[in-house]
C-alpha cells in the first residue's frame, strides 16, 4: 500500500494550530539562536546584488523569527530597506525606512512604520516573507489574513520571495488555493529551500 495514500491530508487550518503551538512552546533563547542562525544561512545565498529589500518586524509576542539581525545586515551592504505597514482592508503600504522613520506597535502587536516615503511594490527586488508553516513545493501558510498574497500580486513578476522559519519544511499542503503565491526559497536555521 501506498503510505502516502494513509497520511492525513495537511490542510491550512491544522498546520495554522500547529506551529503556533509550537512556537509557543519555544524558549526565547531557542528562538534568539535560531533568528541569528537563519540570517548567517542568507548570507550564503545570492541575493545581495538588489537594491530594495522588503522586511517585516517581528512580533515578539507571537515568537515570530526575530529580522533585527536581518535588518543590521541590510544596512550594513546599504540596501533601502522597506517596511509594510498594515492597512484595514487587508493591504500593506510599504515605507523606506530612514533615520527619521518612527516606529509604533499597530493593534495586532506588529511594528510598523507610522509613515514615510511610500515604495510601490513594483520597486522591489527581494520580499522576506513571514509565515508559520511552509511545503516542499514553496507553498506557505501565514497568519490567514490574505495581506502578503495581495501584496506580492502587485510585486514584478521576479520579486525574489525568501520564507523564514524557524521549522522544516512539511510535505505537502493539501488546500493551496490559485490566488496564493508560492515562495523561491524558504530559510530555516538548519537549511535553504529553493523551490
Amino acid at each position: 500500500m501506498n503510505k502516502n495514500a494513509i497520511k492525513e491530508p495537511m490542510v491550512k487550518k491544522e498546520l495554522r494550530a500547529k506551529y503556533v503551538l509550537l512556537r509557543e512552546k519555544m524558549s526565547a533563547d531557542a528562538a534568539d539562536n535560531y533568528s541569528v542562525e537563519i540570517a548567517n544561512q542568507l548570507l550564503k545565498m545570492p541575493i545581495w546584488d538588489f537594491n530594495y529589500y522588503h522586511i517585516f518586524l517581528s512580533i515578539e509576542e507571537k515568537k515570530e523569527i526575530d529580522t533585527s539581525t536581518i535588518l543590521t545586515i541590510l544596512q550594513g551592504k546599504d540596501k533601502h530597506v522597506i517596511l509594510p505597514k498594515m492597512n484595514a482592508d487587508n493591504t500593506l503600504t510599504n515605507f523606506l525606512l530612514t533615520d527619521n522613520t518612527v516606529i509604533k506597535k499597530n493593534n495586532f502587536n506588529v511594528p510598523e512604520p507610522v509613515d514615510g516615503i511610500e515604495i510601490l511594490p513594483n520597486k522591489i527586488d527581494v520580499v522576506f516573507v513571514p509565515l508559520l508553516a511552509f511545503d516542499k513545493k514553496g507553498n506557505r501558510i501565514g497568519y490567514g489574513k490574505g495581506f502578503y498574497d495581495a501584496f506580492l500580486k502587485d510585486c514584478k513578476p521576479n520579486v525574489l520571495k525568501i520564507g523564514l522559519s524557524f521549522f522544516e519544511a512539511e510535505e505537502q499542503i493539501t488546500d493551496v488555493y490559485e490566488s496564493d503565491i508560492p515562495l523561491n526559497y524558504c530559510v530555516t536555521p538548519q537549511q535553504i529551500y529553493q523551490f
